[in-house]
């Protein structure tokens, strides 16, 4: 035994050593770093990615060290509060409403704390926690994400402490789902197989969803099962998983037009259909006259009052407010016809005859949801693990930096105040195209190819 671990300390050493001083640094990132301190979150961040690409680099062949280093880093965190975002608060908040029988959509925490009683005892310390903005409003959670957040609520004893650590061991489970699925995906398509680490020891996933307990990689994984399931050709199976990705963000209803070219007509309009009806089931347990106007009243803000690490939409803005526009006014309008890039770009692909072939349909996939993001309002970090994952599965690196420098987007943050800073949000966007050009001008002959040469039989 002792030889053993000797010769294995031999072989790995460096490797090692690089994962002793993650754990150090996720440790003081988790437990000892408040928000408004800009420079010592970019410097632990830096360091956490330099670090990750090393493991990656040294180990990408050593499944089981890459594996166990990334529950190790997740566990990390196992009894810090999330530091980056106070979302955690609302998700008990709607958990314990739920586990309780009480409709989370019904009232917004602000009514039910008007009555003078607390329906719960921990209401008081959740209503003040997560902020005025969440509390006057309904929330804007999906059907099957309230299940998970009642789910981690009941497995936690309804402690604070015990959620946490309940929601954590939720996104480790689905955080090690993506990695089976994404290893088996990318084999599928003849890509290499370790690129899933990026995503498994990406600083951006382990600190905005082990850490922060943001819920994008459970939608991730449902999303993936659901593609793994098509690209086996079992369609009617994966209507369920895709209904759940949905149920949990809403996201993935950008990539429903994409599926008509994958699976022909026939098979689409009854994924389609199935999926709506396990969507509807995920629905009617919560469903009240009010529902509907409740929870669009929450998801319009996001799209007309917002703003937040915003990249075309602040070039945009900043071109009509010199032309004399109101910028209340402008978001309020861009709000409305922005989704529409996106839609346009879907709509596009799905005629292309390529888009048959699982290989180009991630690429087809990651320019929808890219096209989304690049020219949203708001973009939190945490909304990038999302075409982070479709990256992976297509020749574009682009994400993985953004993933770095999304963490610009924090210096925004001051004590009692969010201040962007354009130099940085600059820095970060313009790194983002350049490189997202360069991409795309090295590839130019694949794109060409893509163009020029759209018949291709299913499934070579």
């Amino acid at each position: 035994m002792q030889k053993a671990l000797l010769t294995f300390w031999n072989l790995h050493r460096i490797s090692i050593l690089l994962l002793l001083a993650s754990l150090g640094l996720y440790a003081t990132f988790a437990y000892a770093l408040e928000r408004p301190d800009s420079p010592k979150l970019l410097t632990l961040w830096a360091a956490l990615f330099f670090l990750a690409y090393k493991l990656i680099q040294f180990e990408k062949w050593n499944y089981r060290f890459l594996v166990v280093a990334g529950i190790l880093i997740r566990l990390v965190f196992l009894l810090a509060i999330p530091n980056l975002s106070q979302d955690f608060y609302r998700f008990i908040w709607d958990g314990t409403l739920l586990l309780d029988g009480i409709n989370p959509y019904t009232l917004t925490p602000d009514q039910f704390m008007a009555g003078g009683q607390a329906p719960f005892p921990l209401a008081e310390t959740l209503h003040q926690g997560m902020g005025s903005l969440s509390a006057r409003n309904f929330s804007n959670y999906p059907p099957a994400n309230q299940y998970l957040f009642a789910l981690a609520v009941w497995l936690g004893g309804k402690t604070l402490t015990g959620s946490l650590v309940a929601m954590r061991g939720l996104l480790l489970l689905a955080d090690l789902g993506i990695l089976y699925l994404g290893r088996k995906l990318l084999r599928k398509l003849n890509k290499p197989p370790h690129m899933i680490f990026w995503y498994f020891l990406n600083p951006l996933v382990v600190i905005e969803l082990t850490g922060n307990l943001h819920f994008e990689g459970v939608m991730v994984f449902f999303l993936l099962w659901a593609l793994y399931l098509l690209v086996q050709a079992s369609w009617a199976w994966a209507a369920l998983p895709l209904a759940l990705s949905i149920g949990v963000k809403l996201m993935p209803l950008l990539l429903m037009p994409l599926l008509l070219p994958l699976l022909g007509w026939k098979r689409s309009l009854g994924l389609y259909l199935v999926t709506g009806l396990a969507l509807a089931g995920c629905v009617y347990p919560l469903y009240f006259p009010d529902f509907g106007p409740h929870y669009l009243q929450t998801l319009k803000l996001w799209f007309s009052n917002f703003e937040f690490n915003a990249g075309m939409y602040r070039l945009a803005e900043g071109i009509a407010v010199s032309q004399g526009a109101k910028p209340w006014e402008f978001i309020a309008a861009y709000g409305r016809y922005a989704p529409w890039a996106a839609a346009g770009v879907a709509g596009l692909l799905c005629l292309h005859p390529r888009m048959r072939e699982a290989r180009f349909w991630f690429t087809g996939a990651l320019a929808v949801v890219a096209t989304y993001y690049l020219t949203a309002a708001v973009v939190h970090p945490w909304y990038l693990v999302f075409p982070l994952t479709l990256s992976l599965f297509t020749r574009f690196r682009f994400l993985l930096v953004w993933s770095a420098l999304v963490a610009l987007s924090y210096t925004a943050y001051e004590p009692g105040q969010v201040l962007e800073k354009p130099f940085w949000l600059f820095l970060e966007y313009f790194t983002v195209f350049a490189l997202m050009s360069y991409e795309l001008f090295r590839l130019r002959q694949d794109l060409f190819d893509f163009v020029k040469n759209p018949a291709v039989k299913r499934g070579d």
